[in-house]
């Protein structure tokens, strides 16, 4: 069972986030109780997922943090037995907790677990899915379009780009109402104003999100035909984008 995210109770300085040993402990009780409807979310792309996989597809998971996404696709029932699954972190404690949770389909061959950095470039084997959670909104802004244009062009023919990030309005004040009913969210989920604050400050220079406009306007200039919104709430979204079939 995952530790309790405590990290932000301290009042000591505040430093940049980082995906360090102390926050894989508590990662998965973080994202349950940070992200809106994480928990459908994940069923609701898991879903999705399996209709573009056939028998013998390959996914990536890119940001693949403690393996909660492969591990519910692996168990999904409509998934094939021969799809073979790729997740990829910069963050070897992530990983860590990733191969524990994974360990049965990781010893069978199914899952393959890497450590590469996003930011630097990476390789990508022709496939028929990839996975974007909450990832591409922590890659620098200069390195997100090239990244996408790697994932449309290692995609079969219809394959699907399945991202997920926080995002912005055009509106200012719509913004603040969002973020105002986000700390509510945090604040009912047990999390304190000054954990809230403190976690705020310790994102500012390292998670920067677009606009859901934004977002859609550089899948499709890397590529992706068919782009559409599948999931919003308030300032998060999951987007769905397809190659050409």
């Amino acid at each position: 069972m995952t530790d309790r995210d405590e990290i932000f109770q301290s009042k000591g300085r505040v430093s940049d986030f980082v995906f360090n040993e102390e926050v894989a402990r508590v990662f998965d009780d973080m994202v349950a109780r940070s992200v809106p409807f994480y928990p459908e979310i994940q069923r609701m792309q898991a879903d999705l997922a399996v209709d573009f996989l056939p028998e013998e597809a390959l996914v990536y998971d890119l940001g693949c943090s403690t393996g909660t996404t492969i591990d519910l696709l692996t168990r999904h029932p409509r998934c094939p037995r021969g799809v073979r699954f790729v997740g990829i972190d910069n963050a070897p404690s992530m990983l860590a907790q990733a191969s524990n949770k994974l360990a049965g389909p990781v010893a069978e061959g199914r899952v393959l677990l890497r450590d590469a950095d996003l930011d630097q470039g990476i390789e990508i084997e022709p496939c028929h899915l990839v996975i974007l959670n909450w990832t591409l909104q922590f890659l620098r802004p200069l390195h997100r379009e090239r990244l996408l244009g790697r994932i449309a062009g290692a995609l079969r023919p219809g394959g699907a780009l399945l991202l997920s990030e926080k995002v912005l309005t055009s509106s200012s004040r719509l913004n603040r109402a969002y973020i105002e009913l986000y700390h509510r969210y945090k604040q009912e989920h047990g999390y304190t104003e000054g954990e809230i604050v403190r976690k705020r400050e310790a994102l500012e220079n390292v998670l920067v999100p677009y606009r859901i406009e934004e977002n859609v306007e550089m899948l499709a200039r890397a590529g992706f035909v068919a782009i559409d919104v599948y999931f919003r709430w308030f300032n998060f979204a999951c987007f769905a984008a397809v190659t050409q079939g």
